[in-house]
């Protein structure tokens, strides 16, 4: 298991890290960072949606190659996803082949009306089309209460048109995106994107930074996928909350920390006989500094995990 001084050392090992940097692009008024040459990415906040953020709390990406563009999810709005999709105007012509969404999410695949207009070959996860059409009346009426009307209008639900149930290769001209269907971690439905031109790995939520994890799939499936991807050789990771870029493994490192942390606490809870409601009370609360919106989603992630382990 990690331990608080291992997170420590990675922690200083990303800070002093070259390959954090990337190069501010400012494309109609909308933030992007250019991370590697043609693979552009935009922060979202630390927040949760509001009528004042208007969905804008997740990363989304862009890849440009020879003759197409893919987008790599597409914010929590119709309305911001159309500001992503002006940026991507301004910095290229060429036409918007795919979106690819990263899971089920809306603050990741709300934004995928604004590109209806593109015709674009929408992209995800086999399992993606029947989670979120599931959720979409849940998903759709809270979006609605806490975006408020102005920032919810536009939004409508986008399925995938081509699934991945593997992999699949994704050729934009000189440029090909590979793209691996996950096993249950995040979500049951999570997808991850190497742009094998310049060695950048976009893991969606698969990996958070600063804003606190959240669970809606397995984490023993979570922190054994995090074993895996931790042996990845890429030069970057964009993660689905967080800085623009960083460097594996050690941005894996906080994340699986906190994982971990509530794993070993439901676990020695359950063998001293406690319940699910003493278990959210001070599972994992040890890391309740480390991360923004701890207080928001974490007690939701004990009673996950609290419902996954007790049938170990």
């Amino acid at each position: 298991m990690i331990t608080r001084q291992n997170f420590l050392l990675g922690a200083l090992t990303l800070a002093a890290s070259p390959l954090l940097r990337c190069f501010p692009v400012k494309a109609g008024g909308f933030d992007l960072a250019e991370v590697a040459p043609g693979v552009f990415v935009h922060q979202g906040r630390y927040e949760m949606q509001s009528p004042q953020n208007r969905g804008d709390m997740a990363n989304a990406a862009f890849v440009v190659g020879d003759d197409a563009v893919a987008v790599i999810d597409t914010l929590g709005s119709a309305v911001v996803g159309r500001e992503l999709r002006e940026a991507i105007r301004a910095v290229t012509d060429k036409p918007i082949r795919y979106v690819i969404n990263t899971h089920m999410h809306p603050d990741h695949v709300f934004g995928n009306t604004a590109f209806k207009e593109d015709n674009p070959t929408f992209v995800g996860h086999y399992k993606t089309a029947r989670g979120l059409a599931s959720r979409a009346d849940q998903y759709l009426a809270t979006n609605k209460r806490m975006l408020g009307e102005e920032a919810f209008e536009g939004i409508e639900i986008v399925l995938p048109t081509l699934a991945v149930e593997d992999k699949l290769t994704l050729d934009l001209g000189n440029r090909t995106l590979v793209l691996e269907a996950q096993p249950t971690a995040h979500t049951d439905n999570d997808l991850i994107v190497t742009d094998t031109k310049t060695g950048t790995l976009f893991l969606g939520d698969l990996l958070f930074s600063v804003h606190v994890p959240t669970l809606d799939g397995s984490i023993k499936g979570w922190l054994a996928l995090i074993d895996e991807l931790e042996t990845r050789k890429v030069a970057r990771v964009v993660p689905g909350h967080g800085p623009h870029a960083m460097d594996l493994p050690g941005a894996l490192a906080p994340e699986q920390l906190y994982l971990a942390t509530i794993a070993e606490d439901v676990r020695r809870l359950i063998a001293e006989g406690k319940t699910l409601e003493d278990a959210t009370k001070t599972a994992g609360f040890s890391e309740r500094d480390a991360w923004k919106l701890f207080d928001q989603y974490h007690v939701r992630n004990v009673s996950a995990a609290f419902a996954e382990l007790e049938w170990e």
